[in-house]
């Protein structure tokens, strides 16, 4: 069977592009036990996949000269050849920019009930990493009280908007901050957020003033995606025994020196803490959030906005709207355009 698959060819200085990224099609070598042979019905493109393009391990090695970039798919089983799996089932698992991945099941693989009230892509969005990233962020390393204030970067996309959702229904005063006039405002009216704050063309002088603006009685958790200019100027608003949440740094990740920052110096002086996370830590409690969100959902009290694309041969474009924020909520790729309402019944 043949397999088209994006490889990265060359490592990227700045955004990755076609010049870094090329399009090949090889045959699949045949399944060995335990292992399954997945059909990618849609590909969640993530920002943290531009730092395994680098040289250097993060928390997962870095993508070799090559390879396949990975990350989480939404696919059919072709092929089984472990005994918890078998044909015809619909799952999730970490596998390739590719039209098939073949996987051995661990604790990011799991089977999919696909509902006629629940779109097939919420289990990438909302009920997939995204949701578990931003429930077990925010309320176990957050620890949000009722009456807090919660300030959220990258407040707009795919985790920083359920971010603000999940601490709403926990009594908090939710801020965002986010790129443009059309996503602040998305932030209110569609996201609930209290209030939003335009970073575009402030320094962290700038942002702070904003920040204490929007937060008059100070930032009790500042639940970071970006970095830079952004962490710096929430830790100057921070109250005392605040919570730095550090999802990402995207700020960074198109760079060769993330921007340091300057102001570390609050952590102490306000008994502050930060503290990073992998939602991989807590896929074992992955039924716990699922529950909560699957039931926040039925209730309305969540929205999610998904943007899809169609075909492999989109992908490097379409990443490439993770940096410059011109993607429209949760970036994925469709990767066939025949109809997968079969998958709904």
């Amino acid at each position: 069977m043949l397999n088209r698959r994006w490889i990265l060819s060359a490592r990227p200085r700045g955004r990755p592009t076609t010049e870094h990224l090329h399009l090949v099609e090889d045959r699949l070598r045949p399944l060995t036990n335990d292992e399954l042979l997945l059909k990618n019905l849609y590909i969640s493109l993530d920002p943290a996949t531009r730092k395994r393009m680098d040289e250097a391990d993060g928390y997962l090695p870095a993508i070799p000269l090559g390879g396949t970039p990975t990350t989480t798919v939404l696919a059919e089983v072709i092929e089984s050849r472990h005994p918890d799996f078998r044909a015809g089932e619909i799952v999730t698992s970490f596998g390739g920019w590719a039209e098939y991945s073949i996987v051995s099941p661990d604790v990011m693989t799991a089977r999919i009930t696909a509902t006629p009230d629940i779109p097939l892509t919420y289990h990438l969005s909302m009920l997939g990493i995204t949701g578990l990233t931003a429930y077990f962020g925010l309320l176990d390393c957050g620890r949000p009280r009722p009456r807090e204030t919660v300030l959220v970067s990258a407040a707009a996309g795919a985790v920083g908007s359920l971010v603000g959702q999940i601490a709403k229904l926990h009594g908090c005063r939710t801020v965002g901050i986010a790129g443009t006039e059309t996503k602040c405002r998305r932030l209110i009216t569609e996201f609930g957020f209290d209030d939003a704050i335009l970073y575009r063309e402030l320094d962290t002088a700038g942002l702070a003033a904003r920040i204490h603006q929007c937060c008059p009685q100070g930032v009790d958790i500042h639940f970071e995606n970006v970095g830079g200019t952004l962490l710096d100027a929430a830790l100057l608003t921070i109250n005392p025994g605040a919570r730095i949440v550090l999802c990402g740094l995207i700020a960074g990740y198109n760079t060769q020196t993330s921007p340091g920052c300057q102001n570390l110096w609050q952590v102490i002086a306000r008994s502050a803490s930060i503290q990073g996370f992998l939602v991989k830590d807590y896929l074992h409690r992955r039924e716990e959030a699922l529950a909560s969100l699957r039931r926040w959902l039925s209730e309305g009290h969540l929205k999610v906005r998904e943007h899809v694309e169609t075909g492999i041969e989109i992908v490097p474009a379409a990443f490439a709207k993770l940096f410059d924020g011109s993607n429209d909520g949760k970036l994925m790729i469709k990767m066939a355009s025949e109809p997968f309402d079969r998958l709904n019944t």
